[in-house]
């Protein structure tokens, strides 16, 4: 009997023990589940907070209905889209950029991708350069991303690249204005003037009516003495029937000019002017002329005249300054080339004029 009760007391130990050692499973397991449940409310609270470090400016107008939007559907590219192009058109570039790359990153968008490498093309040609490049590898078909990297690749110097691109979608569409337009920016970079007129004309022949182009290849004409300038210049004056630019004008004084004549030049210089006082390169033409001619006095009542227009005009201040040497009234002279360097620190010559004159 004292066996049997020793045995027994030992098993309801072990069986206490066993039960003590379940009980601190179960509360260990209950701990762990309570922990994992605090951490994903927790990270369910997260994803309706914004953590970004522009957190401050999202939850301001204009930009706070977007922002809540953007925490009720945190998936919803086109939220971070909006957002982004509404930052982007308040100069708010950097934060910009992340909702663009955001919606880019939920969905892979040509619009999407044309935003953030406009954005990049205004300051970073370089980042633009690797985020395009990244793109089109999804994209390959987009012309208006070649042609941002087009854009690209030119400011960076990188001339025969962007050339090489464009010549690429014109093998396959070479109905494309837009992109002959560049491609004769380009060649013009190279110096090739003959293959850069071939470009606008090639281009003219799909877009007639487009004004910039008409524009290029006027002043092209004009500068080449090509008399086509004249014709063209007559049909954008027949079709600017509400507008009344003095472009046109300004063209034909341009081959005029060109041409040594000089009244015919003159006139249509003072038709420009007529039009749009404030055209400021058909003042500079018109005073050149009358300086080529020493007629130096009528020069510098028309250069003044064109920073009466404009009073931070360098290059007028230039020519002023050398119609005033001309006629030995240096300390002005003098004087006007510092101007016109103070205002542009790439005319070297206004630079090199004034330290002359001592």
């Amino acid at each position: 009997m004292e066996f049997a009760t020793t045995i027994n007391a030992e098993a309801l130990a072990i069986g206490k023990q066993q039960l003590e050692t379940r009980n601190q499973k179960q509360r260990y397991t209950w701990a762990i589940l309570a922990l994992v449940v605090f951490l994903v409310i927790i990270d369910a609270c997260n994803d309706h907070k914004d953590t970004s470090p522009y957190a401050e400016l999202l939850s301001r107008a204009p930009y706070a209905t977007l922002t809540d939007s953007i925490h009720q559907s945190p998936t919803n590219a086109d939220l971070y889209y909006r957002r982004g192009m509404l930052l982007a058109k308040n100069n708010n570039n950097p934060p910009a950029v992340v909702d663009l790359t955001k919606a880019w990153s939920l969905n892979k968008k040509e619009t999407y991708a044309m935003a953030i490498s406009n954005i990049f093309l205004q300051s970073k040609p370089d980042s633009a350069i690797s985020f395009l490049q990244e793109a089109l590898k999804l994209l390959p078909g987009s012309i208006p991303l070649n042609m941002n990297l087009v854009q690209a690749y030119a400011g960076e110097q990188r001339f025969d690249d962007a050339l090489e691109i464009c010549n690429t979608i014109l093998a396959k569409h070479p109905d494309q204005p837009a992109v002959l337009m560049m491609k004769s920016d380009l060649l013009d970079q190279k110096s090739d003037s003959v293959g850069s007129m071939k470009s606008l004309e090639d281009a003219y022949q799909f877009a007639p009516f487009n004004e910039d182009l008409c524009y290029n290849l006027a002043f092209k004409y004009a500068q080449g003495k090509n008399p086509k300038a004249l014709t063209l210049c007559d049909s954008l004056l027949r079709n600017d029937t509400a507008e009344r630019k003095g472009e046109p004008y300004y063209f034909k004084g341009v081959y005029y000019a060109n041409t040594d004549n000089i009244p015919q030049a003159l006139s249509y210089f003072d038709k420009a002017i007529e039009f749009d006082y404030t055209f400021l390169d058909a003042y500079m033409e018109k005073g050149k002329i009358f300086y080529d001619k020493k007629r130096y006095d009528e020069a510098v009542k028309i250069f003044q005249l064109a920073l009466h227009v404009s009073a931070t005009y360098a290059d007028g201040y230039y020519w002023l300054g050398k119609c005033q040497e001309a006629l030995g009234q240096k300390d002005e002279a003098k004087l006007n080339y510092q101007r016109a360097y103070g205002l542009d620190k790439s005319l070297t010559e206004a630079k090199d004029a004034g330290d002359r004159l001592k």
